[in-house]
């Protein structure tokens, strides 16, 4: 199973309806969570951090394989992130991938993280990237059942 928790709620129609598509053709693979989590509207880093960190922690189950989604993590191409997820599964049955709000994510949650994964040195709106991160999820079920989509 995979899991997506995210800092911060959709509000755009296109953004949902996106995320919809991608994961309707994800169902077809794999079974599929998105947990959204309240971003905290302060400035205060810190204290934004310490909250969103105890909402997504809720979440985390003991067993999950936790991804979080970093600027410093590693880079991978689409192939590797498909072979990452096939080997991955391979041990664990549950992948949580993170995505974190405005302030980033929580030191303490990085600790967890059994994997680091950056899709860029760019920063993105979390709205886009929940996008960006379903259909690069596609991609690699695509890739993994050698059926036609990636180029």
């Amino acid at each position: 199973m995979l899991k997506i928790i995210c800092v911060g709620k959709l509000k755009e129609k296109y953004w949902k309806d996106a995320c919809e598509e991608y994961l309707k053709r994800l169902k077809k693979y794999t079974a599929i969570e998105i947990i959204e989590v309240i971003d905290e509207k302060t400035d205060e880093e810190h204290q934004a951090l310490e909250r969103e960190k105890e909402r997504i922690e809720k979440n985390i189950n003991p067993k999950d394989y936790i991804i979080t989604l970093e600027i410093d993590g590693k880079k991978l191409t689409s192939l590797e992130l498909a072979n990452k997820i096939n080997n991955t599964f391979i041990q664990n049955s549950n992948i949580t991938f993170v995505i974190g709000g405005s302030h980033g994510i929580h030191p303490d949650i990085k600790i967890k993280s059994n994997y680091k994964l950056s899709f860029s040195d760019l920063t993105f709106p979390h709205q886009l990237f929940r996008v960006l991160l379903l259909e690069q999820l596609f991609r690699s079920f695509k890739i993994l059942n050698n059926e036609k989509y990636h180029k």
